[in-house]
């Protein structure tokens, strides 16, 4: 059984590419509560590589900060692919970032539904140069809030990972 690397190795291997290939990184977070900076910035010398983080968790945060409109959180709600795309995008055009990663979702223990159940989080990845990554994830509810942020938080960098990763493919 092969061990998975730990958040503090992930964001070294995160921090790294993004050297190799030039790009910095902006955060939006809203369920992972600044997670992913958090684990980004942990390693000493990351000023280089990160430009800032968002953490956005109330619906007015994600309208004020990053310019997503109220129509479509209140058409799609605020977990959904569409909101964690217009999160990173939000990110990326209000930083100098050449990634941004964001996150939306629902860690519970409360606050599901039968459509949106606790465990449901989108992520999205976009880079300056047009590429995008988007996932669903539908985490196990038994994991537990602090579960769900952390697989959260280790799928972000691991999309950024493979994002600056196919940056460095197209710039070679």
């Amino acid at each position: 059984m092969s061990r998975q690397p730990t958040l503090p190795a992930l964001a070294r291997a995160v921090l790294a590419e993004a050297r190799k290939t030039g790009l910095t990184i902006a955060t939006a977070e809203s369920c992972t509560g600044g997670m992913v900076a958090a684990a980004l910035t942990s390693i000493a010398g990351s000023s280089d590589v990160v430009d800032r983080g968002y953490v956005t968790y109330s619906n007015t945060a994600k309208t004020a900060m990053l310019g997503i409109p109220a129509s479509l959180i209140e058409r799609v709600g605020a977990v959904s692919a569409e909101v964690a795309a217009a999160m990173a995008e939000g990110a990326l055009r209000n930083s100098d970032a050449g990634l941004a990663v964001a996150i939306t979702g629902i860690a519970g223990p409360g606050g599901g539904s039968a459509m949106k159940p606790v465990g449901l989080v989108h992520l999205a990845v976009v880079s300056r140069n047009g590429a995008v990554n988007r996932i669903e994830r539908r985490y196990d509810p038994a994991l537990g809030r602090s579960g769900i942020r952390r697989a959260a938080t280790r799928d972000a960098l691991l999309m950024l990972l493979d994002l600056s990763r196919q940056a460095g493919v197209q710039t070679a």
